[in-house]
Parts: C-alpha cells; sequence; structure tokens
C-alpha cells in the first residue's frame, strides 16, 4: 500500500516471516473507530478473516498494507475473480491463505501512520517533508519554469 507511513523497522516481522516454512504474514495496527480500511478479526491468536473496508468493523485491527508471501501467491492470484469495482483485491490472496491457515501476522504498535485516517494526513505530510509544520513547508513543485 502506497499510503502507510511506517516509522520504525519491520525487520522483526520479515525475520519471523523467514522462519515460517510457507504461508503469509501480514502486519495489523491498532485503530479504533475508523471504517475506511481492511479489518482483520482475530479468534483463538489467529486471523479469522479480513473485511474489505467494513460499515461495521468487528474488530479495530487494521490490515497496514505490509504483506508478506511464499511462492504459492502466483497460484492464488490465478484463481481470483474481480471484485464488484473489476479489480483483482488483495484481500481475496490474504483470504486464500486463511482458508489454508497459514496467514500470520505481527502487530505493528508504533508510529506507524494510515493517512486515510482522520487528521493525519497532514501528521503524514510534515513526516516525509522532514516534520516541518505546515507553515514552514515547502511549496508545491511546479511544472512551469521560472523566469529569470
Amino acid at each position: 500500500m502506497g499510503d502507510n507511513i511506517i516509522e520504525s523497522s519491520i525487520k522483526a516481522a520479515v525475520d519471523d516471516f523467514k522462519q515460517q516454512k510457507s504461508g503469509a504474514k501480514i502486519l495489523l495496527k491498532a485503530v479504533p473507530g475508523c471504517r475506511a480500511v481492511r479489518r482483520a478479526e482475530i479468534r483463538d491468536g489467529r486471523i479469522a478473516s479480513i473485511e474489505e473496508k467494513p460499515k461495521h468493523p468487528k474488530s479495530n485491527h487494521a490490515v497496514v498494507g505490509i504483506y508478506m508471501y511464499d511462492e504459492t501467491v502466483f497460484e492464488k492470484v490465478r484463481v481470483l475473480v474481480p471484485s464488484g469495482r473489476g479489480e483483482l483485491e488483495i484481500t481475496d490472496v490474504n483470504n486464500a491463505y486463511i482458508r489454508e491457515g497459514s496467514l500470520t501476522f505481527a502487530h505493528l504498535d508504533d508510529g506507524g501512520r494510515m493517512p486515510e485516517l482522520s487528521k493525519s494526513l497532514l501528521r503524514a505530510a510534515n513526516l516525509v517533508a522532514g516534520t516541518k509544520t505546515s507553515a514552514e513547508a515547502e511549496p508545491a513543485l511546479s511544472s512551469k519554469p521560472e523566469k529569470p
């Protein structure tokens, strides 16, 4: 996902995935109250389902958008059917791993940001701009050449 900003290392999650014999791993973040994100329902320490931007989320576990897959991901993608939006959905890939019992997860408990969430677009922009305040932020680039 290109709209998330991760401020800390995900090395521990990646190293943990490398120790898995097969399957997939995703990162989650606790995000209460927001419906505009994918949600993972966790039961008995495992992901039971993932919903695509549910109106009534079953949990506060947002799917961050960092996915790690084994080589069987290509088999799973080949049999996907386009959604109602006419797109192949990453949620369907993750749910295929859930059905075979091979999807694991780790929590991103630090300062990762999901800009679609309330008031975090400005914070994310400031973070990318080097944590300048909005008054200090550099003006947008223009495609017009400067006049001498």
